[in-house]
């Protein structure tokens, strides 16, 4: 070993840890688990809070008032001696005529006016039998207080006041039967009452500003989905009417068909004429009662269609029209167009009818795209604009209510919003078989 045996190392002054190694620290630097601890806590007390606060906001004033009349009861029992502004008596006589001071207080919801003017009266009445009695307890004091409080929060104004006006009168009989009442204490008091009574009534128009405001919300949101049903009803009686005319003429081809080869039939056909027969029956029978049912959906002001029903073939004239309204429309097509079912080719022409529509008339638009695109077995039809973003029509949006179950009857799925880059799309795939 040599010399250097009898030197010795010093005691090492650091401790070296991997920078990587967490689960090793100072205890003075472990502020990760306390930071850990803490959102802990801090989320233990959030759920505890929710459960709790709906008992609060139930039974809370109940609890306040029950506390109340325990303090009035301690304070009877031991704060009178050596007290001059204490009220005298048997124990067992003061007790039983203090506590019903707060009691009307826990019917305030039942009787909003009567609870706290029962505080007051009674305080009023029990201040001939010993005035002391109610200027001493500090529970009494905060009855009174409460009750002129929630007089001041009465929505019905002249109420407020009346209660007002009693709470006043009884502070004034209670002072003028205490031994110890003057001039300066009803003055104080009084001013003491309209501060907190003034308090309830910013407190109540608040309450009741926001009930309103809630009310409307509630009437405002039936009134939408109201519209937006009415909405729906008739675009389905429309979609009834205008099917009535596809469907009618092609029963009425069909049936002006089998009558015309039955005509041609020769004699011995009889089997076939027969059968001929009763299709153009049928299909009578048929033309007749879908204009039955579908006139009872008619407005009165009404009349059949006698013109053809528009389709995807029509839309650029529909696009010329919208042109000649200032509003610049680009209309292209993709894909080889193919013949499409009646209720599919309506439903196409009449998404580019709205979607143009709600763009002339909300979204303030320059620039409107018109795309219909043919393949896989359905057809893709685009309305978008370069607006701000409110092409779907008013804010209910009804217009797209009743386009949605148009394109729903005829199989298709429509979707409809804003677009990322600004101005409002409506887009819609509808089935090539009308499946």
């Amino acid at each position: 070993m040599g010399p250097r045996s009898g030197i010795r190392r010093p005691a090492a002054r650091f401790l070296l840890v991997r920078a990587d190694d967490l689960e090793v620290v100072l205890q003075d630097d472990d502020t990760l688990a306390a930071v850990h601890y803490l959102q802990d806590m801090s989320t233990s007390i959030t759920k505890l809070a929710r459960r709790v606060w709906p008992l609060v906001r139930q039974y809370g004033f109940q609890v306040l008032v029950l506390l109340a009349a325990l303090e009035i009861s301690l304070e009877l029992a031991f704060g009178r001696a050596n007290n001059k502004h204490a009220p005298t008596g048997s124990l067992w006589l003061l007790i039983p005529i203090a506590l019903p001071i707060v009691l009307p207080l826990l019917a305030r919801k039942r009787f909003p006016f009567g609870a706290p003017a029962a505080v007051f009266i009674y305080c009023a009445g029990i201040s001939f039998f010993e005035g002391r009695l109610v200027t001493f307890p500090f529970g009494v004091f905060l009855a009174v207080l409460t009750s002129s409080f929630l007089f001041g929060m009465l929505p019905e104004r002249r109420q407020g006041v009346s209660g007002l006006a009693i709470g006043l009168g009884a502070a004034a009989i209670v002072n003028h039967n205490d031994p110890n009442g003057g001039a300066g204490g009803f003055f104080w008091i009084g001013i003491l009452f309209v501060i907190v009574w003034l308090a309830g009534y910013a407190l109540g128009a608040k309450l009741t500003q926001y009930r309103q405001v809630e009310e409307r919300a509630e009437r405002l949101e039936r009134e939408r989905e109201q519209r937006a049903r009415a909405a729906v009803a008739e675009e389905r009686a429309r979609i009834a009417r205008e099917l009535h005319d596809v469907v009618g003429h092609s029963v009425s081809v069909m049936t002006v068909q089998a009558s015309g080869v039955r005509r041609l039939l020769r004699p011995e056909q009889e089997r076939e004429r027969e059968a001929l027969l009763v299709v153009e029956q049928t299909g009578r029978e048929a033309l007749a009662e879908m204009r039955r049912l579908v006139g009872v959906l008619r407005r009165p002001e009404e009349s059949p269609a006698l013109a053809p029903q528009p389709s995807l073939q029509h839309v650029g004239k529909l696009i010329d029209q919208v042109r000649e309204s200032g509003l610049t429309v680009d209309l292209k097509v993709e894909g080889e167009a193919a013949k499409l079912p009646a209720s599919v080719d309506l439903a196409a022409y009449r998404l580019v009818q709205e979607g143009l529509t709600n763009t002339v008339k909300h979204a303030q638009a320059k620039r409107a795209e018109v795309l219909v695109r043919y393949g896989n077995g359905e057809v893709e039809v685009v309305v978008a604009d370069d607006g701000n973003g409110k092409g779907g029509g008013d804010g209910g949006g009804h217009g797209l209510v009743g386009l949605r179950e148009r394109i729903a009857v005829a199989g298709g799925e429509l979707d409809a919003g804003p677009r990322r880059g600004g101005g409002f799309q409506v887009r819609a795939r509808l089935p090539m078989n009308g499946a």
